[in-house]
C-alpha cells in the first residue's frame, strides 16, 4: 500500500496544483466556468492518463483525486460546487482507464 501511495504522489500533486492553483486565477463568473468545466476536467484527464499509461489502472487515484477537491470546496467556491468533486473522480479515472490501454504497448 505503501508502495502504491509513493508511485501516486506525483500525480497527486498534479492534480493538488490543478485544484488549489488554478482557481487562484479566477476573476469573474465566465473565467470560473472556463477553468471548473474545461481546464480542471482537461487537465484531471491528462494526469489520470499519464498514470495510466505508466503504472496501468489505478483507481484509487480518483478517490484520493476526490478527496483532494474537497477541502478546496469552502476555500475557493461555495458548497454549490460539491457536485464537481465526484465528476473530477469520474474524470480521472476515465482518464486512467483510458491510459490503461496504452499501459501494454510500452
Amino acid at each position: 500500500m505503501k508502495e502504491t501511495l509513493r508511485l501516486l504522489l506525483p500525480y497527486l500533486a498534479f492534480l493538488a496544483a490543478d485544484y488549489y492553483l488554478l482557481p487562484l486565477l479566477i476573476r469573474d463568473t465566465a473565467s470560473a466556468m472556463l477553468l471548473m468545466l474545461c481546464a480542471m476536467p482537461f487537465l484531471a484527464l491528462l494526469c489520470g492518463l499519464a498514470c495510466g499509461t505508466r503504472l496501468g489502472f489505478q483507481p484509487l487515484l480518483a478517490v484520493l483525486g476526490t478527496a483532494l477537491f474537497l477541502p478546496a470546496i469552502p476555500l475557493f467556491y461555495n458548497w454549490t460546487a460539491w457536485p464537481y468533486a465526484p465528476a473530477y473522480g469520474l474524470v480521472v479515472l476515465l482518464g486512467n482507464a483510458l491510459g490503461r490501454i496504452f499501459y501494454g504497448r510500452r
